[in-house]
């Protein structure tokens, strides 16, 4: 969630400086820069953006393989009768759990009925291996 508002405030700001920049641009033509030593040498600042791209793009593979593996835990669903409360326990996997059915880690399609409601433990009972 962090991430998402500081991605909106980053945008924000540039499009406020790419916007400044250009009714400043308007308004007066610019002389020519002025030729001098940089402040920080090209090479260095190549290597920087290379380093910061590499950053983003090992920190977006971790999440996306995080998100992959924590999809394919194994998890107990138990599926309880409301109006007997007698409850049936299947094995599922998080990612094939989904709204009011799931498919069990033998290939069953498990759908609920109405009177039936689902709970979901993230522990697997010993013995089921």
């Amino acid at each position: 969630m962090f991430g998402k508002i500081l991605i909106t405030i980053v945008v924000l700001v540039m499009a406020w400086l790419v916007i400044r920049t250009r009714l400043q641009a308007a308004g007066r033509a610019a002389p020519p820069p002025a030729r001098g030593d940089p402040l920080i040498p090209a090479g260095v600042l190549r290597a920087l953006a290379y380093g910061v791209v590499s950053v983003m793009i090992a920190g977006t593979a971790l999440y996306l393989f995080q998100g992959w593996v924590t999809a394919r835990e194994a998890i107990t669903v138990r599926v309880i009768n409301a109006n007997t409360g007698e409850g049936v326990t299947y094995q599922a996997r998080r990612e094939d759990v989904a709204g009011r059915s799931f498919r069990t880690l033998d290939g069953r399609r498990i759908t609920l009925a109405d009177v039936e409601r689902m709970e979901l433990d993230e522990k697997i009972p010993k013995g089921s291996d």
